[in-house]
């Protein structure tokens, strides 16, 4: 019988290794092909954080293929980018209460449509829901002043909100 449980308890400290290693490896965000990238900025009383996953042009059409036209994106890689204010604010001038939100948008050639979402912690936008929305502003796009390989979110002590990504800029304000 010891024989039998000294066995039993090899195996499972090897699987328990095994395990433990394998799900480091998978925790290691750092090394995703889109790494995470963050961006904290203090814009009057509040503190807006920005988290996403940043993915590289590599060559690829971004704007209407990579990204298509008129579709939900995460607007990042990997999991859903999230926007946090631990105030409440106004976006492009409509009312957002302080908390966590899932960053999506809905990219056109004229016209982005910029959303915050109630659910913070999704997988990309697989499960989007619409009637999750807490907050739906439109914006223009325009040529950016530089190509930008890695997506880039930028966020001035003044509130101007940038996503910049191949030659897009899309930029919003937070007050």
């Amino acid at each position: 019988m010891q024989k039998y449980v000294k066995k039993s308890l090899s195996l499972f400290s090897v699987f328990a290794v095994y395990f433990v290693g394998l799900q480091a490896v998978a925790q290691d965000k750092a090394t995703r092909p889109s790494p995470p990238a963050q961006v904290v900025q203090k814009v009057g009383n509040a503190t807006v954080t920005v988290s996403y996953g940043q993915p590289s042009v590599k060559g690829r059409k971004v704007w209407g293929e990579l990204v298509p036209y008129g579709q939900v994106w995460r607007t990042g890689a990997n999991e859903a980018t999230t926007f946090e204010v631990d105030k409440d604010v106004s976006i492009e001038g409509q009312p957002l209460a302080a908390g966590k939100y899932g960053f999506f948008t809905i990219p056109n050639e004229k016209e982005w449509t910029i959303i915050f979402n109630k659910v913070p912690a999704q997988w990309g936008a697989f499960k989007y829901d619409a009637g999750q929305d807490a907050l739906r502003v439109t914006v223009k796009p325009k040529k950016s002043a530089t190509f930008n390989e890695k997506l880039l979110y930028t966020v001035s002590p003044k509130g101007s909100v940038g996503i910049l990504w191949e030659n897009v800029e899309v930029d919003f304000k937070v007050k």
